[in-house]
């Protein structure tokens, strides 16, 4: 099994995985830090043997998992989030993820987000798509604490904000082109974005730091504080305006 599918099965197995602990938990669960915990722990424990399983020389780097310096000089490393949005799957709401994505040589090479609540999994082996330019444009925010830098440029460019729970799923949400930018600049880390990011490009968006400079991954501090994902026709003057937006703001 090569890569990409591998990091879909993965993605997509942890997913069924949550979807039915999710479904079966009493009424009494929902909302509560046991029924994160457990999440957090079944797709991380299901995750990491499947991985050493089929791939038992690769590195990992985990949300989950305490992290192990191999990975620095590793030539192959697995960004996994096991449970992205705990808050959203806990809930009982749709808008979680599984990511699954793989480093190598510099760059991210293969990746999959699952959405189970939607039952589809997106991976990096799909097509590149055609992005033409959208009007008027609705860019994803957090639905409890979008930043008032975001805020500022959606305002500028008369965008509508459409609030959604994990990182994971705003980012597919511009794949799936239900939304075309996810904006963030709240503070991030590297299992956070890097299957989205690997399937947004693969997908033919653009992505960034907010300042338009690459997306690193498997870094010694793996922190990542902000990130942009858009339609590729917006990059220019999404860059713009946030540019202006911090200098005006410092």
């Amino acid at each position: 099994m090569d890569d990409s599918a591998l990091a879909r099965m993965l993605a997509e197995h942890a997913g069924a995985a949550l979807k039915a602990l999710q479904r079966s938990s009493e009424p009494g669960l929902l909302g509560t830090r046991e029924l994160k915990d457990l999440g957090d722990r079944t797709s991380q424990d299901l995750l990491a043997a499947a991985l050493a399983e089929h791939r038992p020389a690769d590195a990992i780097l985990s949300e989950e998992a305490k992290d192990d310096p191999a990975r620095h000089t590793a030539e192959r490393v697995w960004i996994i989030d096991p449970l992205d949005g705990t808050r959203e799957f806990s809930e009982g709401r749709e808008d979680w993820a599984v990511h699954v994505a793989l480093w190598s040589a510099g760059d991210l090479i293969a990746g999959a987000v699952a959405l189970p609540g939607l039952g589809i999994t997106l991976g990096a082996d799909d097509p590149v798509r055609s992005w033409p330019t959208p009007y008027p444009v609705r860019i994803a925010v957090s639905r409890t604490r979008p930043t008032a830098l975001v805020v500022a440029v959606a305002q500028e460019m008369g965008a509508e904000l459409v609030p959604m729970g994990s990182a994971g799923f705003k980012a597919s949400a511009v794949v799936r082109g239900e939304v075309d930018a996810y904006l963030h600049t709240g503070g991030q880390y590297e299992w956070d974005s890097a299957a989205p990011v690997a399937v947004a490009r693969a997908a033919g968006l653009f992505t960034a730091r907010i300042d338009g400079s690459p997306l690193e991954y498997n870094r010694e501090n793996p922190y990542l504080p902000d990130l942009m994902i858009c339609n590729p026709s917006l990059a220019d003057e999404l860059l713009r305006r946030v540019r202006a937006n911090t200098v005006e703001g410092e």
